[in-house]
């Protein structure tokens, strides 16, 4: 019998995040030993495989702060495995736990949870519209939260609310949730999901175009923006949509097409992506953060992200340093076009981790310490508009 361990280590995931490593422990040891089928006698000319059998059960976890390893991860035994598990995301919210209340609005805010559906699918979203904005919205930013995450937590850690205020911006965070995929992903690894036509990425360019005609915001004023997989979501849109979305923003994501399917979705993120970045058909100006010690998604994929955009093959490229008021070190590099704009913009954070540069503590996956990747989204946003 063949068994799942993906599905495996997601239910055992799924234990020690309520509080039940013991059984984490027993569901893997129950699909080790359900393995009915005999390994096969090893060649003649091979030795025979040594080790326990937990090695075809391979983790990777995640690591401390620091350079992104160039080798291959190595393999843990199953008490390691579980050990490890229960250290992932340790500010991740935890199943049953009540929900996480919303930080105080500006008079004449409003911070409301609506439901969209379509032909494609349906969806909660939660939509922030600015006192700043009472005749109309400047533009609309759909914000896609990272694995684990909700719109609440994700609004809360990018501060994303304050810049949609300080700039009379529109801001919708559609919810993905545990009944769509089992950590609360986007799909941006399955086919079905990276299609114009169809998926996951038909369904959120359309609830786009449902909330740009409520408010009123105009063709060259709608930007995505998102996190981890959410970021990866974020480039498939650009990609998919390019006639909709004027500008995209990438943290800590991956390029369109860089999986199909979850072994390849793992490759990718540990930087060893099969297939060659295509330029895509219609550019989309994006820009993109990644910090440098991460270690969830490697940053070979943001290099990875400015190729996709086809801009390094028709602009001027130009890099510059600085240092955040906490001390980090950030280098970008942009690269404009004839007329001057900016095409596109890679931010490179130095001992960054898997987290939003610059968000809030009261967040999930963000990291205080800067740069703003909030502010500059939106200053690269509306620049071209």
């Amino acid at each position: 019998m063949k068994i799942d361990f993906a599905t495996t280590m997601s239910r055992a995931l799924e234990q020690i995040r309520a509080g039940h490593p013991g059984d984490a422990t027993r569901t893997i040891q129950a699909a080790l030993s359900a393995r009915a089928e005999p390994r096969p006698e090893p060649p003649a000319n091979r030795p025979p495989l040594t080790g326990p059998p937990v090695e075809e059960a391979e983790v990777i976890a995640e690591r401390a702060p620091g350079p992104a390893p160039a080798g291959p991860p190595a393999r843990r035994g199953l008490r390691e495995v579980v050990d490890a598990l229960a250290r992932i995301r340790p500010g991740t919210p935890q199943p049953g736990r009540a929900p996480r209340p919303r930080p105080p609005i500006p008079e004449g805010a409003r911070l409301e949870t609506r439901s969209f559906a379509s032909r494609h699918g349906a969806r909660d979203y939660l939509l922030y519209v600015p006192a700043s904005a009472p005749q109309g919205a400047r533009g609309l930013v759909l914000m896609l939260h990272g694995c684990t995450q909700d719109p609440d937590d994700f609004a809360a850690g990018s501060r994303m609310n304050a810049e949609a205020e300080r700039h009379g911006l529109v801001v919708a965070y559609p919810h993905q949730t545990r009944q769509h995929n089992a950590q609360g992903c986007w799909n941006w690894f399955r086919p079905g999901d990276q299609r114009e036509d169809g998926g996951e990425a038909a369904l959120l360019a359309a609830l786009a175009q449902e909330v740009a005609r409520d408010f009123g915001v105009t063709e060259g004023r709608i930007f995505v923006a998102g996190l981890s997989a959410g970021g990866a979501m974020a480039a498939t849109l650009a990609a998919t949509h390019p006639q909709l979305f004027a500008a995209a923003g990438v943290h800590s994501g991956l390029p369109h097409g860089a999986a199909h399917d979850v072994i390849s979705a793992f490759a990718a993120m540990r930087g060893e992506r099969a297939r060659a970045t295509v330029a895509a058909r219609q550019p989309v100006r994006t820009i993109i953060f990644h910090g440098l010690a991460d270690t969830t998604v490697h940053p070979s994929n943001a290099e990875a992200l400015l190729a996709a955009t086809g801009a390094t093959a028709q602009g001027a490229r130009r890099q510059e340093r600085g240092r955040t008021p906490a001390g980090r070190s950030w280098s970008r590099e942009t690269v404009t076009g004839e007329d001057g704009r900016s095409l596109a913009e890679l931010w490179r954070i130095e001992g960054a981790g898997h987290a939003w540069a610059g968000g809030c503590a009261s967040g999930s996956y963000t990291d205080p310490a800067g740069p703003d990747a909030s502010a500059e989204m939106v200053r690269f946003f509306l620049e071209g508009s």
